[in-house]
């Protein structure tokens, strides 16, 4: 599985109907784990952005449409990135010439 941080700040939308955001979060993930990918962490921030979360996916295609589908909700807008964890990191570096 490959991990990507997902950045999301509320739409005008969601932020009228915040009350609501705890079921929509939970959707999220069903909608996450049906796709074969899981929810490893969620967080409410403060600064730049509203929300951060952990996901894994098995791909980028997975990742893209996981991102297309909840912005289609129209409550949040997302950025996402693609994360490489340490050993990753540390092979890459090792790779270079």
């Amino acid at each position: 599985m490959t991990t990507y941080i997902v950045l999301a700040n509320w739409t005008d939308q969601g932020i009228r109907n915040i009350k609501e955001s705890p079921s929509r979060l939970d959707a999220v993930k069903k909608i996450l784990a049906d796709m074969s990918g899981s929810m490893q962490a969620f967080y409410l921030c403060m600064g730049d952005f509203d929300i951060v979360l952990v996901i894994e996916a098995p791909d980028d295609a997975v990742a893209a449409r996981f991102a297309l589908q909840v912005g289609q909700f129209g409550n949040v807008r997302t950025r996402t990135l693609k994360a490489f964890p340490e050993a990753a990191y540390r092979e890459i570096i090792a790779s270079l010439t």
